[in-house]
């Protein structure tokens, strides 16, 4: 039946000119090598949209598609819904009144389990929608899954009453930790802890050990949030199951280790990047949650002005030459490297990358993970990339004179060269390059520019308000009354939609510096980092802080956060 499915959706999609006859046939090799779909192959493969290919299939079956759904149950007969048969079945109820019920699913000849929810709903009228896997999970984890859900307090208390010893286990395999429920205590409470960590949009999970208590952080929008107090005689368990799940040695507490977790949470794909640090008190751990389903790498939607934009989109399309992204550590750095390369990948040229660690993987570009224990550093992986006749190369961080020396000799001999710097602004980067030993004349041949960038959080949408700011957050800026009486001022009151914070995602600002004639002058010469910026200043160069004001003015940011990271 399966493959019969296949068969019909690669004619429908012929029949319908969405696919030719060798993309069709190009995606059934694939799929012989693969247990992927045929559909899914296509959208891998930047062929079709998983939008495309069910807009397709409701126009030959007659059934509506929708890509968004609302759910809506006014008589609360979802509750009961088993979420194993939902979820295997890709099948979602998601509006009922008295009278109909709703149903979106993505495979309309999967027969059996539509059939089975007519007879469940039999006294009312039900109507079927086609919706993509992914719009359907998004019901199944927000609307059925977090029924009533178990809370960090509720296992605790189950720890209290029970006796419990962590047992080694085998690595464990890529799985839904919402199915793991009825397991032990001790793994419930680490399962929830995650949970909730990507229900509240963190990138980061600390847990911390001290003298007397263990402590559970979450890192939002860059700032870090106590979140749990976990009895202290519990330590060790969570230690010891976060690193079997990481495959880490257990037996071994004074050493730091690294390790990766992939798990799935409500539908998602999280990577988790494990970091255990041995401290006097214990193994200190922190984990870095990567959502692959929901990273945006998109270059427009970083938060560049359009002015920006244009100047950046023409230097990333130069034929050669370096490109640097400097700011300090969890700036964005990396997001707006993978978005240059997403938006460069293209099938005429061989995009390459050494990075440490490789945070997301894009179909089309070879990507290396460094390996130092075994000598592949940035510069050996460096040495290896330029015999794989590269067009475009990124370089996950530039830390000393050997990989910096490659990376220039590549830029020269022209290859498109994108890395990143540990540097304040984007003047630094030139005296940070010279410190590592780099000749201002390989400097002023290779280097395009450097952008320096800051993340700030966004005002979040449901508790938007106009204030007036007090004389001492205007003190910074500058600004006569004439100018002051032009700008309306913006921040949140704190909802349950942001953590009573006011700030809900974050957003890039930027100070982009292009190496002019002048500034070339200038490095040639030995200049210091502050007659630079001066200089790029004079020649139009917009710094961190007139970038966040900007977004100020237009309602984005606060004065607060432009002030703090900039």
């Amino acid at each position: 039946m399966i493959i019969e499915r296949e068969k019909l959706l690669g004619r429908i999609l012929l029949e319908q000119k969405l696919i030719d006859q060798e993309q069709l046939n190009e995606a059934i090799v694939a799929q012989n090598t693969s247990k992927m779909k045929l559909g899914d192959i296509l959208v891998a493969k930047g062929v079709l949209s998983a939008i495309d290919i069910q807009e397709a299939v409701s126009r030959q079956f007659g059934y509506e598609f929708r890509s968004h759904l609302d759910f809506s149950d006014e008589t609360g007969i979802f509750r009961t819904l088993p979420v194993s048969f939902l979820k295997s079945n890709r099948i979602a109820p998601f509006k009922a009144t008295e009278k109909t019920v709703e149903i979106a699913v993505s495979d309309i000849l999967n027969v059996q389990p539509i059939d089975d929810l007519k007879r469940i709903y039999s006294d009312r009228i039900v109507k079927i929608y086609l919706s993509t896997e992914i719009e359907i999970i998004r019901i199944i984890s927000n609307h059925y899954e977090n029924i009533d859900p178990e809370t960090t307090d509720d296992i605790i208390e189950d720890l209290e009453e029970s006796d419990f010893e962590i047992l080694s286990e085998t690595a464990m395999e890529t799985k839904d930790i919402l199915d793991m429920a009825n397991e032990a205590p001790i793994i419930r409470l680490v399962n929830t802890i995650i949970r909730q960590a990507v229900n509240e949009r963190a990138s980061d999970i600390h847990f911390e050990i001290y003298e007397k208590e263990l402590v559970v952080r979450f890192r939002v929008d860059g700032i870090l949030y106590r979140m749990f107090n976990p009895p202290k005689k519990y330590q060790d368990a969570v230690i010891s199951r976060l690193k079997i799940m990481a495959n880490l040695n257990i037996a071994e507490n004074r050493l730091p280790q690294d390790g990766r977790i992939e798990i799935k949470v409500g539908g998602k794909e999280i990577d988790i990047r494990v970091s255990v640090f041995p401290t006097y008190y214990g193994e200190r751990i922190v984990l870095r949650l990567l959502d692959k389903s929901s990273a945006n790498l998109d270059l427009t939607s970083l938060g560049f002005t359009e002015k920006t934009f244009m100047k950046y989109n023409d230097l990333i399309n130069l034929t050669h030459g370096i490109i640097l992204v400097t700011g300090p550590t969890g700036s964005g750095k990396s997001t707006t490297l993978y978005s240059v390369l997403t938006t460069l990948n293209t099938e005429g040229v061989n995009i390459l990358t050494v990075e440490d660690p490789i945070e997301y993987q894009i179909a089309g570009i070879g990507q290396m993970q460094t390996k130092p224990n075994i000598g592949l550093t940035f510069a050996a992986g460096l040495k290896s990339i330029l015999r794989q006749d590269p067009d475009i190369i990124m370089i996950g961080e530039i830390r000393d004179f050997e990989t910096a020396e490659i990376a220039i000799q590549s830029a020269l001999t022209g290859h498109r060269v994108f890395s990143t710097l540990h540097t304040n602004d984007a003047a630094s980067g030139v005296t940070r390059l010279i410190d590592m030993g780099v000749e201002p004349f390989l400097i002023t041949s290779s280097v395009n520019a450097f952008l320096a960038q800051r993340l700030v959080r966004k005002i979040c949408p449901k508790c938007k308000t106009s204030y007036k700011p007090s004389p001492s957050e205007l003190k910074n800026l500058k600004l006569s009354k004439s100018e002051m009486a032009k700008i309306k001022f913006y921040r949140g009151k704190g909802c349950d939609a942001c953590l009573n914070t006011g700030y809900s995602g974050r957003i890039g600002i930027f100070e982009l510096l292009t190496i002019s004639d002048s500034i070339r002058e200038l490095i040639m010469t030995g200049t210091d980092s502050k007659t630079i910026k001066e200089t790029a200043i004079k020649e139009g160069m917009v710094t961190l802080f007139e970038d966040g004001f900007q977004k100020v003015k237009e309602g984005l940011t606060t004065i607060d956060e432009v002030l703090r990271v900039s």
